[in-house]
């Protein structure tokens, strides 16, 4: 490296520049969360009330190779709902849906549900109805 008149060596300037970018780049990113999207109050209902129709229901959940009860889905669901919105990943009920209730973000394997009396169906299927059960309700 060329040394400068003052004890320095040329590159030294562009160190400082790369370290102040990185420093941006850093700050920036610690600060992205605090900008994330929020869920909405209306949001957080419908979603509530799509998890505790899973948990009260006589439906099974599948997941990763096994039968789950409901109680057992509505928890793990909302074990990932807490994360989702955490990273302000979700917004509103159809993406909590599609991000959280249509497969394992671990294997990427389909959810499935299966009820009394009715053939086993996908979860975005199952809860993308009862969604519109709970909109109509509340429509009335």
């Amino acid at each position: 490296m060329e040394q400068t008149g003052h004890g320095r060596t040329s590159s030294e300037p562009v160190e400082g520049i790369v370290r102040g970018l990185i420093g941006l780049v850093l700050l920036l990113l610690a600060a992205a969360p605090a900008d994330a999207a929020e869920l909405s109050s209306s949001a957080q209902t419908e979603i509530d009330a799509l998890l505790d129709r899973l948990g009260t229901s006589k439906c099974q959940f599948y997941r990763n190779g096994s039968w789950h009860s409901g109680v057992e889905a509505r928890d793990h669901l909302q074990m990932k709902l807490e994360y989702l919105v955490e990273k302000g990943l979700v917004t509103d009920s159809e993406e909590f849906i599609a991000k959280a209730g249509t497969e394992s973000s671990m294997s990427g394997r389909p959810y499935k549900v299966r009820c009394p009396n009715q053939e086993e169906q996908p979860s975005a299927v199952w809860l993308g109805s009862e969604l519109r059960k709970i909109r109509q309700k509340d429509s009335k």
